[in-house]
């Protein structure tokens, strides 16, 4: 449970219709299993102590009375478990038949969640045995216990704040007005849904898309235990179709047709800031459910779920190109309406032979070909200096000609060398002065080369330099209309990638493939022995490991020990503790010190869920103080517990 990780099962038992003792014994089996695997919260099917398809034996006060017994001993037997555990039974209170979900913790029946939607059609006839749950919470008694029963229960830990838990029972969550909408409302952070959906040709894929839309909807988890093998089969078959989900992506599903557990980790912290960050999610004022604590003890949750290396990236080979595609189009849209807005003539890109530059270069023609514009009004200027090289000096002009714009060279050594002397700075000192000038003279030369040919400078520099500052303040900084603005590091080489292995030019994919195989750099120390001197990721460290930071950091508002802790888990195989460490305190450090940048930002379109817009997505005062973030960090130094795991 620790940084917000809480571990839920949903669990299909081996029944046998009425035979509750059986059932019972099923069930407790598979409490201990999940117990075994430290799960918090554990999920069976819709009244599963007697099964679900009793029909008419719902009727039956033996079939009843041994339900009820058997609920009691399943409570006493978690007296020792640590976990919130919900199975379904019926209840008779008072004459009425009620479809129930009953929460058990530490031996204790905490609470019973009524079924609110009654089906009574095709397959389903439960109206002929259950009456739907009262409209207010009332008090029935269960063994001398005095335990709340309706729809509006919520049940909230007491060693953390955040998870709170509300249960629905199946076709509430197929209605036109689930509970779990109000559930949510009233601070429910995880939705459990104790089902007995029958299987039928393409329902599955119905039943997923439910759940996991049902997440989203809620900004919740939600784990879906349902009826499997072991139903009867006299008109119907149950297929164990279990699923956990989280804010619309689905963590584990199992396998149909077989009963058995599911595991994953829901992240409480994550929920909670996303509907912090959503503002049409407005907590119910009304407080009209009734909050039962529970207590579970608070420990570190072991991670079960996958953490992609590079999350701005999809890992499906086949939804990626798409993305591709859809991203490509986003930038060169955007850099069409400026262009045609501004009636600018030209476009002019400053080309480097580098991976953002390239980008660049693909979007602006991509514009030009939306816009109906001659692509030889792209002015492609590469301007040559003390760190260029004949590689990306050569594939810089080769990318140039192939995409038929007008290939500018200017070279700026002269007016550098001109700069240092007014300057009084010594060019043998490869200091920032030095790398700098050179960053500055090549954007005075694209500003002014567009003045002349009623142009706009588009921007090269990428998201990943400017969450770490890695720019020349009014340099590359600096632009007329940044294409790149909203793209990782990551992201990029993909786009790259994406162009080179679908254009049918085979001169122009050679060159973009050469571009790919380049290490990244600014190119502005002088090369050793023809070959590039200054590599960026050497410098500031690698990308892979920022963009997976940031990404973190801006999307969820996760804490850096957090970030390490799934850093460890995401690239364990790459980097030893000790690196990700190093580079993730550099990330935290050059992110507040370097704001100043992104305060005054070009324009440029946003194409993602992070961007870094003054004008959008991130507002940030420039002389906030990092120092609570490296406390954070310096904390996991001092215990050196997550330090020495992997050593």
């Amino acid at each position: 449970m620790k940084q917000g990780f809480v571990r839920v099962a949903a669990v299909t038992p081996n029944v046998r219709v009425a035979d509750v003792e059986f059932n019972t014994q099923s069930i407790c089996e598979e409490i201990q299993r999940a117990e075994d695997k430290k799960a918090k919260v554990v999920v069976f099917p819709e009244l599963c102590i007697t099964g679900y398809t009793c029909g008419d034996l719902f009727s039956q006060e033996i079939l009843l009375k041994a339900a009820k017994e058997a609920l009691v001993k399943i409570a006493a037997f978690t007296t020792q478990k640590d976990m919130l555990v919900f199975v379904g039974l019926p209840l008779c209170v008072g004459g009425e038949l009620y479809n129930v979900a009953a929460a058990l913790n530490k031996g204790k029946i905490l609470g019973l969640t009524t079924k609110t939607f009654l089906p009574n059609y095709g397959e389903f006839y439960e109206m002929r045995q259950f009456c739907a749950g009262p409209k207010s919470v009332k008090e029935v008694t269960i063994a001398g216990q005095s335990v709340p029963l309706g729809q509006q229960l919520l049940y909230q830990a007491k060693e953390m704040e955040g998870l709170v838990v509300a249960a629905e029972i199946c076709e509430d969550v197929w209605s036109v007005m689930p509970p779990s909408n109000q559930a949510a409302l009233e601070g429910a952070t995880v939705i459990v849904n104790c089902s007995a959906s029958d299987e039928t040709v393409g329902k599955a894929h119905y039943r997923r898309t439910l759940i996991a839309g049902q997440s989203a909807r809620l900004i919740a988890g939600y784990v879906y235990a349902n009826a499997g093998e072991g139903e009867s089969t006299t008109d119907l078959v149950f297929g164990g179709h279990n699923i956990i989900a989280e804010n619309g992506t689905i963590l584990s599903e199992s396998k149909r047709f077989q009963n058995g557990i599911i595991y994953s980790e829901l992240d409480v912290h994550r929920i909670l800031n996303e509907r912090r960050k959503n503002t049409t999610f407005q907590n119910s004022e009304e407080g009209a459910w009734k909050r039962i604590y529970f207590s579970i003890q608070e420990e570190e949750t072991p991670l079960t779920r996958v953490f992609p290396r590079k999350p701005f990236v999809p890992q499906d080979m086949k939804e990626r190109e798409a993305r591709c595609e859809e991203i490509l189009t986003i930038q060169a849209m955007g850099l069409k309406k400026r262009l045609l807005h501004t009636n600018a003539k030209t476009a002019v890109v400053g080309i480097s032979g580098g991976l953002d530059s390239t980008l660049a270069l693909l979007v602006t023609a991509k514009a030009f070909e939306l816009a109906k514009k001659d692509k030889k009004d792209i002015l492609a200027i590469t301007m040559p200096c003390f760190g260029t090289t004949d590689r990306t000096y050569k594939n810089a002009c080769k990318m140039s000609i192939q995409l038929g714009a007008t290939l500018q060279e200017v070279s700026i050594q002269e007016s550098v060398q001109l700069h240092f002397q007014d300057i009084n700075h010594d060019p043998n000192k490869h200091d920032v002065t030095y790398e700098n000038a050179q960053a500055r003279e090549r954007t005075q030369v694209l500003m002014d080369i567009a003045n002349q040919n009623n142009g706009l400078v588009i921007g090269t520099g990428d998201l990943s330099e400017l969450a770490l500052g890695w720019a020349t303040y009014n340099g590359d900084h600096m632009s007329m209309y940044g294409v790149n603005a909203s793209i990782p590091k990551t992201l990029v080489r993909h786009l790259v990638q994406y162009a080179a292995d679908t254009t049918q030019d085979v001169q122009l994919q050679g060159v973009l493939y050469d571009v790919l195989d380049t290490p990244v750099s600014p190119e502005l120390l002088p090369p050793q022995d023809g070959n590039i001197a200054q590599k960026t990721e050497d410098l500031v460290g690698p990308y892979e490991l920022h963009d997976f930071f940031l990404y973190y950091i801006l999307r969820f508002g996760y804490e850096p020990s957090k970030i390490y802790r799934l850093a460890l888990e995401t690239f364990s195989n790459d980097y030893r503790p000790e690196v990700i460490y190093k580079w993730l305190s550099t990330f935290c450090r050059r992110f507040f010190a370097q704001q100043f940048k992104r305060s005054c930002l070009p324009d440029g379109p946003k194409v993602g869920t992070i961007a870094l817009s003054p004008r959008g997505d991130w507002r940030m005062p420039s002389d906030a103080c990092v120092t609570l973030w490296m406390k954070d960090l310096e904390g996991i130094a001092k215990e050196g517990s997550l330090l020495d795991e992997r050593n």
